[in-house]
């Protein structure tokens, strides 16, 4: 009798405590809903509102309101526009890393969509600045001293506009773009030949210079990057090299201060 008294006992307890805890959940759930005034808004109040949010620049808010579109009505007219424009509110906000995702899986779920192009450009722009930071961009840093991968990951963006929608109205700044980017990829390999120079380091900034010219031929850092092997075959006393390389410099760049520099 005893025995069946106690578990009697045990019985109530235990169904108090579920008790409880179901009324908790639903409680929780029921604050929840409340607190999520867009919970019975349909697809098109969801577009509306954030691009209202975007038109105030208001991106993190915007982006929330985008994400709730996505997922609650992923097969609807706005799905696509939504995701396009997740992408752009990173971008605008400077997440850079994410607005790359975005674009790419904006890209690879619809390949075909008539802003298919913009989004590349915009996946183009987003690995521009990824590199300089909010403090790059105030203090103008110098795009040579730049991260060189994230530059090549642009300029590859770019050029995969440029030869997928070669008619697109974004190509032809995106062909200014990887013109500007190759210049700076140029220069900053020839300011890693110019650091191993001054070290001493003679056989490195030959083969940096040598990679300037190689990759990245016609630009700007050339009559340098010719320079700096100049001065380093002089320096490890290879003299038919040396003046090799100054015939090179004089035949594309005659009017050089570089060597205007060896004559003083």
């Amino acid at each position: 009798m005893r025995f069946e008294m106690r578990q009697n006992i045990w019985a109530r307890i235990a169904r108090a405590a579920l008790g409880g805890a179901l009324a908790a959940l639903l409680a929780a759930c029921g604050t929840l809903a409340e607190r999520d005034e867009t919970a019975k808004w349909d697809a098109e109040r969801l577009y509306a509102e954030a691009r209202a949010e975007m038109d105030l620049a208001n991106w993190q808010r915007a982006r929330t309101l985008l994400e709730r579109l996505e997922a609650r009505f992923p097969f609807g007219r706005h799905a696509q526009q939504a995701q396009l424009e997740i992408a752009y509110t990173y971008y605008k906000e400077g997440e850079s890393a994410q607005a790359i995702t975005a674009a790419d899986r904006f890209l690879k779920l619809n390949p075909n969509h008539p802003f298919a192009d913009y989004v590349q450009y915009l996946k183009g722009l987003a690995s521009f600045n990824d590199d300089l930071g909010l403090f790059g961009r105030r203090l103008g840093q110098d795009p040579s001293e730049r991260d060189p991968k994230a530059m090549r990951e642009a300029f590859e963006a770019f050029r995969e506009l440029v030869q997928r929608w070669p008619a697109s109205r974004y190509a032809d700044e995106a062909r200014m773009r990887m013109n500007y980017l190759v210049n700076a990829m140029a220069q900053s390999e020839v300011n890693v030949a110019r650091y191993y120079f001054r070290r001493g380091a003679y056989l490195a900034a030959i083969a940096r210079a040598q990679g300037a010219l190689r990759d990245y031929q016609g630009a700007p850092a050339s009559e340098e990057a010719l320079y700096l092997m100049m001065r380093s075959y002089e320096a490890l006393g290879l003299a038919d090299l040396r003046a090799d390389t100054e015939r090179v410099l004089r035949a594309n760049f005659p009017k050089s201060t570089y060597l205007a520099l060896q004559r003083r």
